[in-house]
């Protein structure tokens, strides 16, 4: 059999099982008739990391039944991967520069105390009486952000990353080039986050053609530099490295801090205009550099 065949078979298997598993599970839970008030906060946060590893369970199924590789295919040598990991922490810190944009033109503004933030912890089950005050919170936030938390949010990304990059990315690269790696990798992990996108709150508030029309557009986007690491690394750590250091920096970090005056949502967040602009800006530089990819990733 053409090994082009087993390669497209393989990632015919994957899709289908990670989206069988996961739209029934988040359907399931979605869906009027199956949800339940009340639920406990820590429940539906297991749930939503049981769901981040269904990409990781559906790898493993695939290359038990179809393709039947090793599991080092997957990418996860470790090697000498600082450069690749110092660009994963830096590319989402460089999303600041549109918050803070949107704060000098007045689309939003900055919760300088830190309320929002505050607010975000005490529901996590933080003592509000404990936290510490705006002068002292600010250095801690800086080196925790920095130093630690990137690491720790990316235990939670890498069920996700080693279905999307450690699996499918290597994969594609076998039968199409760098942009049909990215935009079709892309395009299936957008596809991943429609259910809840569409019947579940998660988005900013925005209608959801807006939202998930941003949301797409910018996962597609980041697709380009999550491959150009994955392939020019060897290593799928530096795409779980930078899945955990946008997470802190978009979700926990700017989102929160930023105080909405109306149009602040359309700018900011996934689900706004903003981070596509950025986003895109970074897959074409990216592009242009997929002359450093292997030649097999790399052709055109």
């Amino acid at each position: 059999m053409d090994t082009h065949t087993i390669d497209r078979k393989g990632i015919l298997a994957y899709l289908l099982i990670t989206f069988g598993i996961t739209y029934a599970i988040e359907l399931a839970l979605i869906l009027p008739g199956f949800r339940a008030d009340g639920v406990p906060q820590f429940l539906g946060q297991l749930v939503i990391a049981g769901v981040m590893w269904v990409p990781a369970l559906a790898t493993l199924l695939t290359i038990k039944l179809v393709t039947h590789e090793p599991l080092r295919s997957l990418n996860l040598r470790f090697g000498p991967l600082r450069p690749y990991l110092t660009a994963a922490l830096v590319v989402p810190a460089t999303y600041a520069l549109i918050y803070g944009l949107t704060w000098l033109l007045g689309l939003g503004q900055p919760d300088w105390q830190m309320n929002a933030l505050r607010s975000l912890l005490t529901g996590a089950g933080a003592d509000s009486s404990t936290l510490p005050q705006p002068a002292v919170f600010w250095p801690i936030l800086f080196l925790v952000s920095s130093l630690v938390a990137p690491f720790i949010n990316s235990i939670f990304g890498l069920g996700e990353e080693i279905g999307w990059r450690g699996f499918l990315v290597p994969e594609l690269a076998k039968v199409t080039n760098f942009a049909g790696v990215a935009l079709i990798s892309g395009a299936m992990w957008a596809v991943y986050h429609f259910p809840v996108l569409i019947f579940a709150d998660y988005n900013a508030g925005t209608p959801v053609w807006f939202g998930l029309g941003c949301f797409t557009l910018g996962v597609i986007a980041e697709s380009f530099i999550y491959a150009w690491l994955t392939l020019r690394s060897g290593s799928l750590w530096p795409a779980a490295f930078l899945h955990g250091s946008h997470n802190l920096w978009v979700q926990s970090i700017l989102t929160p801090l930023t105080r909405d005056t109306g149009p602040t949502k359309y700018i900011i967040d996934e689900f706004g205009i903003g981070l596509v602009i950025t986003c895109v800006v970074a897959a074409i530089i990216v592009w242009c550099k997929r002359g450093q990819l292997p030649s097999a990733a790399g052709r055109e």
